[in-house]
């Protein structure tokens, strides 16, 4: 059996019982390493759970997966997953490739960013598509979430910006050389997020574009969700540049049209006048 486990948001202790009955019964315990992080090391992790985990990176996941599923039809292994198991397509494609081997399979469900959300204030119903922002590069800009963002808002909808993760990534010139040298991790902030996309904004609006949103767009940045530490702030788009959130993982959120107990509860974590900027369309529905 392949069991698919997740292990929530914050720290060792956020694991289902039932997860942690699976995973002490497994002879097998892999930890997907590259699509988010705990608050707490693989040790701290091993510790709690009493098993020895493997890690397994994007390579051995993607590429590696019959090392995953080996004997897995006689014995039981472990993939566990921060967060929900079903919150990147690749966990998709490794059950797939266990059922295309005929290999029973069986998910634990835990929290995830995609549902935990609705901690900043924000009604989870009134999201539109959750879009991933990444580091740009000298060469390359891309721009695809910024119109998915205004899609969304154009349908009064908010939207969920999921930051970029570098995690075990190589320079073109070491890839090129086949050198198996990494850079240092790297996790998007709030505030580089915010700084991209006041730097779309301000193109387009040079080039005289209808714009989706502005500066004053009203945004929460989220930081470690789900941990101890965690930190919510409402802010507009050109306050966050310089709201520095702390440590990650951090997650970004901009509105669509806001009900009143919505905006009642972005004012719980609000920057000053963060919310000055709001105006009213109708009795119950604002906009930024």
């Amino acid at each position: 059996m392949l069991y698919l486990i997740g292990l929530g948001l914050g720290d060792a202790t956020d694991i289902t019982v039932k997860g942690l009955q699976a995973v002490r019964g497994c002879s097998r315990v892999y930890l997907e390493a590259y699509t988010s992080i705990l608050t707490v090391g693989k040790e701290t992790l091993e510790e709690y759970y009493g098993k020895e985990l493997i890690l397994a990176d994007r390579d051995l996941v993607e590429q590696g997966s019959d090392e995953i599923l080996k004997d897995a039809s006689v014995t039981d292994v472990a993939f566990l997953v921060v967060g929900d198991p079903f919150g990147a397509t690749t966990h998709s494609d490794l059950v797939l490739r266990a059922v295309h081997t005929g290999i029973p399979y069986r998910v634990i469900h835990n929290a995830s960013v995609m549902n935990a959300v609705g901690c900043c204030g924000l009604q989870l119903y009134n999201f539109g598509e959750t879009v991933s922002l990444v580091f740009w590069t000298e060469t390359w800009r891309p721009e695809s979430f910024y119109d998915k963002i205004s899609k969304n808002r154009s349908a009064g909808l908010h939207t969920l910006c999921l930051l970029d993760i570098k995690v075990k990534e190589q320079t073109v010139e070491n890839m090129m050389r086949g050198k198996k040298i990494y850079e240092p991790p790297r996790f998007m902030t709030v505030q580089q997020a915010a700084n991209q996309l006041i730097q779309i904004i301000q193109r387009r609006r040079d080039q005289g574009e209808e714009l989706g949103m502005t500066e004053n767009t009203v945004c929460v940045g989220v930081a470690r969700l789900g941990a101890d530490d965690q930190m919510i702030r409402t802010a507009t788009l050109c306050q966050l540049v310089s709201c520095d959130l702390g440590a990650p993982l951090h997650s970004l959120v901009i509105t669509g049209r806001l009900h009143p107990m919505e905006v009642d509860m972005l004012r719980v974590n609000a920057e000053p006048d963060a919310l000055q900027h709001l105006s009213m369309i109708d009795s119950s529905t604002y906009t930024s």
